[in-house]
């Protein structure tokens, strides 16, 4: 496994990334929380965590659609926010 590919996150690859040696980096760096917001980026490296105890294939489904919602989220808060910040100026 190469923990340094940047390509799309699966369920397999989450569950082959158990077992590396630095699981939470680079899930959490594949899942992309850098594009969350602060509190979406903790809640889902929590989730990482509670994941990695018990690695199990219908927890890396949801968890990977959580973080896909989160990323949307925070795309569509970040694109209102510049939006309305163009109008004032």
């Amino acid at each position: 496994m190469n923990p340094t590919d940047s390509s799309e996150i699966s369920v397999t690859t989450m569950l082959a990334l158990c077992r590396e040696p630095d699981a939470l980096r680079i899930i959490t760096e594949r899942l992309k929380v850098k594009e969350m917001g602060p509190a979406d980026h903790i809640r889902t490296k929590h989730e990482v965590k509670a994941f990695l105890s018990a690695a199990t294939e219908s927890d890396a489904e949801t968890l990977l659609r959580r973080a896909a919602e989160r990323r949307a989220v925070g795309n569509t808060l970040s694109a209102k926010i510049s939006q309305a910040q163009g109008r004032r100026v």
